[in-house]
């Protein structure tokens, strides 16, 4: 990796900090060549602040160390984007990020998929929706349509109707995300447990 410190007079180049996990961008701070290599050494991120006037270690004093997982450099060798693990919070007023935004995963329209049944979920006895019905129906009802949702995909498999087996996959991947739920998890819950698998 050729990186280009001599770009600017100061030699400082933008150190983008992303969670490797989230993909949340946490903060940005500026590395110097001395900074670079230090974090590369120590796996912690380091860099060059200006206030102080000299190369700082992210969590040196608060313990909110930024292990590194991985850096990589843009196409005109002038930014790098770093993946990290952080220790706790990265922002210095205690918020997960410099833009106060919590560090969650966030699997797109799956979560505001979740965010919804969740709604519903808790508001189950004044909404006339499909999903509060289930809800009121209990547990039973929801593991129901979950195990025939399952033998629809099943069936559909066995067929060449590509339509209608991702509309019976999307019929099982809907009720499963609301058992999860009745049962008071998450998806998230669930991707934990596949990550521990990873081999």
């Amino acid at each position: 990796m050729k990186i280009n410190f001599n770009k600017n007079a100061d030699g400082l180049i933008p150190a983008i900090i992303q969670d490797s996990e989230t993909k949340t961008v946490l903060m940005l701070g500026y590395m110097d060549e001395a900074a670079y290599e230090k974090t590369i050494d120590t796996k912690k991120v380091t860099f060059y602040s200006r206030t102080k006037g000299r190369l700082w270690t992210k969590g040196e004093e608060s313990g909110n160390f930024l292990n590194l997982i991985e850096a990589k450099i843009d196409c005109d060798n002038d930014t790098l984007l770093i993946s990290v693990k952080a220790d706790g919070p990265t922002c210095h007023t205690g918020s997960d990020t410099c833009w106060q935004e919590s560090n969650i995963q966030d699997y797109g329209f799956i979560s505001k998929l979740e965010n919804t049944i969740q709604s519903r979920k808790e508001n189950a006895a004044a909404d006339k929706s499909y999903v509060a019905s289930l809800f009121e129906l209990g547990i039973n009802k929801i593991a129901q349509k979950v195990g025939e949702e399952a033998i629809e995909v099943v069936i559909e498999a066995k067929d060449d109707n590509a339509d209608l087996f991702l509309n019976e996959s999307a019929d099982l991947l809907f009720h499963y995300l609301i058992l999860l739920q009745a049962k008071g998890f998450k998806l998230e819950d669930v991707v934990g447990i596949l990550k521990g698998r990873e081999k």
